[in-house]
């Protein structure tokens, strides 16, 4: 399946089970009911900062959104992921690079691989998820600058970065050459609070 039509199913599915109208989810993602209902449909070449929004505003990660629906998932999902089966993605804006190596099974982890272009820039709003979900960046190969709130960090070859996705994050690669790394995500079950 086409990468795009793997998004549109996955965003639709997300709002759907939500139980919200493509008005609702414009609101609550500051995207365009015109945008999300061209993603929805396959028609659109949505940039990350865009697929950010829309996966905060869904209570996911980002690379949820690279996931089968369940509608689309095998009954029995294999707890394989081939490099050829895995998706992958260009940001049209950027041009950075990001394949969802975890394979389809249910799982509170993803991998992903990303290899990102010299000189560019993205920037995530990464606020206001339900669920609380932690991020770990691990360099293998170049150097990074990651902005998390008001933090920088200046990211080399092995070095890794752990954070929460509760504030804006921005990837700048200030390099002459691709940098990749591994993002690995782990979303942690949200307890109903106790009454005492």
């Amino acid at each position: 399946m086409d990468v795009h039509e793997l998004i549109a199913h996955r965003v639709r599915s997300l709002r759907q089970q939500l139980g919200l109208s493509l008005e609702a989810l414009a609101e609550r993602s500051g995207v365009s009911r015109s945008n999300i209902s061209l993603i929805e449909r396959g028609r659109s070449s949505p940039t990350a900062a865009v697929l950010d929004r829309l996966a905060t505003a869904l209570g996911v990660a980002l690379a949820s959104l690279f996931e089968p629906a369940p509608a689309q998932a095998a009954a029995e999902p294999s707890p394989l992921a081939r490099v050829a089966e895995q998706p992958v993605w260009t940001d049209p804006a950027s041009g950075y690079v990001r394949r969802n190596v975890s394979p389809p099974v249910r799982s509170a982890l993803q991998l992903v691989d990303v290899i990102f272009p010299p000189g560019q820039r993205v920037a995530l709003d990464s606020a206001g998820r339900e669920s609380e979900i932690h991020q770990q960046v691990w360099m293998i190969d170049g150097q990074m600058e990651v902005t998390v709130g008001g933090n920088l960090w200046r990211l080399a070859t092995g070095d890794c970065l752990a954070m929460r996705l509760d504030a804006p994050i921005t990837y700048h690669n200030p390099g002459r050459k691709p940098a990749r790394y591994l993002v690995a995500l782990a979303t942690l079950p949200s307890f109903p609070s106790r009454r005492t």
